[in-house]
Formats: C-alpha cells, sequence, structure tokens
C-alpha cells in the first residue's frame, strides 16, 4: 500500500501526477490541513510536500504529530522555520539545482528585454508609430552587452549559471556572495561594491533574514541612473518600496521581475512603467525543470520512506 503524502501548498495537479503514480496523495489545495482534512486523516501523515515560500511553521508541523520530512518541491525553502523542523526532528528537503537552467534563461531574457526596452519596441509597431514614423524617445539607442558590467549577487547553481550566460554576450561579469569561489568572474567583498562597479545587478541569492531588503534605496542609487536590476530570486530580497522610489525618480534606469515581495503580484505602481518588464515567477516552469524537481522531491520521499538519509537535505535543516 503506497504511503501517505500531504500536499501543503497549491499545486496544479499536472504537477503532482508522476508523484502521485507513487505515493497516495492528500491535497490540502492551499489550506490549512485541519480545514480540509480530520484529525485522524492527519495523524499518520509521516510526510509532506510544501512549494519553498509557502510559510510553515511549527504550529502546522504539530497538527500532523509523526511528520518527520518535509520536502519542497523546488530548490527553495525559505518559507519553512527550520529551527521548528529541527526541534521536532523533522527532515527537510529540497530539489537544488533542479530548475537553475531555467531560472538562468529567464534571468537574461528580462535583463535583455529591459535593457533593450523590447516591451517598448513590441507596443512601438503595434500601435502603429513605428509605421507612422512617430518620434519616441524611449526608441533612443541604448548601450549593448559588449562591454557592460553584469554583477551577479549570489554565485550558488543559479548563479553560476547566469554568468556564464552573460560572459557569452562579450559582458564583464562580476559578482558578490557570502564567500569567494574558483570562478572566472571579478570578486567583489561586498553588495555595495558590487552596485557601485555594475550596470546591470543580477539577484541569484538565497532568500533569508541575512538577505531581506539587502538591496534597497542605497544600492539602487550606487546602480545609478543608466543602471538595471533583474530579479528571479526571492521578492523579498529587494525593497519593493525603495525600487518603485528609484523608478519615479529615476534613480535607475529600468527593471526585471519574476518575483516579488507578495505574490500572485497586483497590478500596482511597478505595472505603470514603461521600463520594468514584468513575469509572473515563472523561472523555473519548464518541462525540464518540473521533471527534474519531482525527481528530486520523488528521491527525497522513497529515502525517508525506505529508512534513509535524504539525498537532497537541506544543508542545517
Amino acid at each position: 500500500m503506497p504511503e501517505k503524502v500531504l500536499i501543503y501548498s497549491r499545486f496544479p495537479k499536472a504537477l503532482m501526477l508522476r508523484i502521485g503514480e507513487r505515493f497516495e496523495l492528500l491535497d490540502a489545495g492551499g489550506k490549512p490541513p485541519n480545514e480540509v482534512f480530520a484529525a485522524d486523516q492527519l495523524s499518520d501523515i509521516r510526510a509532506m510536500i510544501t512549494a519553498g515560500g509557502t510559510p510553515l511553521g511549527g504550529d502546522m508541523m504539530d497538527m500532523m504529530p509523526k511528520l518527520g520530512a518535509i520536502v519542497c518541491y523546488g530548490t527553495g525553502y525559505d518559507g519553512v522555520d527550520l529551527a521548528a523542523a529541527r526541534k521536532r526532528k523533522i527532515t527537510v528537503g529540497h530539489s537544488p539545482g533542479a530548475n537553475a537552467s531555467s531560472v538562468a534563461d529567464i534571468a537574461v531574457t528580462l535583463m535583455l528585454a529591459a535593457t533593450r526596452r523590447l516591451l517598448v519596441a513590441d507596443n512601438y509597431v503595434r500601435s502603429g508609430d513605428w509605421a507612422a514614423t512617430k518620434p519616441s524617445p524611449m526608441m533612443r539607442p541604448q548601450p549593448g552587452m559588449p562591454g557592460r558590467r553584469i554583477g551577479v549577487y549570489g554565485m550558488g547553481e543559479i548563479g553560476r549559471k547566469i554568468a556564464s550566460r552573460v560572459a557569452a554576450f562579450e559582458s564583464e561579469v562580476g559578482y558578490f556572495s557570502r564567500s569567494q569561489h574558483d570562478v572566472p568572474y571579478r570578486y567583489f567583498p561586498s553588495l555595495d561594491a558590487l552596485a557601485e562597479w555594475c550596470s546591470v545587478l543580477m539577484i541569484a541569492v538565497r532568500a533569508g533574514a541575512d538577505t531581506h531588503h539587502a538591496v534597497d534605496a542605497n544600492i539602487l542609487k550606487k546602480l545609478g541612473e543608466d543602471g538595471y536590476v533583474v530579479n528571479i530570486a526571492r521578492g523579498s530580497v529587494i525593497d519593493q518600496a525603495a525600487l518603485i522610489a528609484a523608478l519615479e525618480s529615476k534613480t535607475i534606469a529600468g527593471a526585471g521581475l519574476d518575483v516579488y515581495e507578495k505574490e500572485p503580484h497586483p497590478p500596482d505602481a511597478l505595472t505603470a512603467f514603461p521600463n520594468v518588464v514584468l513575469s509572473p515567477h515563472i523561472g523555473g516552469h519548464t518541462l525540464e525543470s518540473h521533471t527534474a524537481m519531482q525527481d528530486c522531491v520523488m528521491a527525497n520521499l522513497g529515502a525517508y520512506f525506505a529508512g534513509s538519509p535524504l539525498p537532497y537535505a537541506v544543508k542545517g535543516g
């Protein structure tokens, strides 16, 4: 008889089909489990699947007294209270690097779309202004990629793939992370120094207390009026109010965002800027990435139920 696994976050059913072939899934549909299932149904749940950004604290863990494994679908796990999990001897797993290529691709896409003003150009054609030879100040020539300084904040799997992709555009690449790595890119000792140097800041750092609002008004000011910020990490890394203020005052030239402080992201001041490119947190949303993430989830669950260590355990989790 297949082991029972609770689906804690709200996932499209199509993403759970493969996992459901191996385990009996109890889908809470993104609601508190006790609102969907009776206490006796939750009492024997030993493992759960969650999205890394979904808040998951000790009070929720306590609803499942036999819970021993929290498996995150994706690389992130910032929503999980790791201290609470450790206290309850619950192991936490994720899918490290499974979507790194896909996320790096969307980062470069956002960068090019923002710096080359692709949305403005698209509207210029669709509106008929191009055919009418109507001048547009937004269509002035912009700096290209050769020689442009690209700063990567975070040099994990995603950061490395972003760096290698932008280096292929004949750009200079620098980075800042908690430690220096053996990579062919210039290392900066602080985020301030990186922002002062680069014209595009690519955020690829893991979310946490130490990175919350790390990109604030001061960092944006250091980017300068020709600078851009691209975020494919977590919305919490940027002070969104400061970003809006920087765009309104033209402190920076533009932005490309796949993540936001609150998701799903409703229309607000950000959506009014023609120099901001927005996407709905689709960085890891490719067929290959989902297959790789599902592989990690099933490997973690399989190992846990077999009494073995998780092959993709969160370090320190």
